[in-house]
């Protein structure tokens, strides 16, 4: 599926002038491999993209520090945090073209994945899920992001 993203775009040269061309995203699911396993893609192709974004692991604490004891907690807070490093840069989910969580516990993954599809809706970025340990024993889930616009 491709879509445009009217946020800052590139201008490309033409014989009337300069052409805006807006950003685009198409969602990569090779049907000769195996098709994603929850709500996310394998792939995403990105054009027209004039400023990438990586936004450092996102935690599941407040702005004073504040850890909740629950995943889900976590995982609201972490979303949010990542929300306002992409706000920041002028962008929102929909530049979303790649998602890394890092989890020490894998049963506590189901419990991350209603905040995950609060914050993404039907946007489906390429996706890893990690188990391994956080510095934190604290800390439930890390997310790491790359967005494009």
């Amino acid at each position: 599926m491709r879509y445009s993203l009217w946020f800052p775009t590139r201008l490309s040269p033409s014989r009337s002038g300069l052409i805006q061309q807006p950003m685009q995203k198409r969602e990569i699911n090779a049907k000769l491999g195996p098709q994603p396993a929850s709500a996310y893609s394998q792939g995403v192709e990105v054009t027209g993209a004039t400023r990438v974004l990586y936004i450092s692991g996102q935690l599941g604490l407040d702005n004073d520090g504040v850890i909740p004891s629950t995943m889900a907690d976590q995982a609201r807070l972490a979303w949010r945090n990542v929300a306002a490093q992409l706000s920041e840069a002028g962008m929102g989910f929909d530049n979303i073209v790649k998602v890394t969580m890092i989890v020490p516990d894998a049963a506590e993954i189901p419990a991350s994945r209603p905040a995950r599809a609060e914050a993404l809706g039907d946007r489906r970025p390429a996706s890893t899920v990690i188990v391994a340990g956080l510095a934190d024993p604290a800390w439930k889930l890390e997310i790491e992001v790359i967005a494009c616009a």
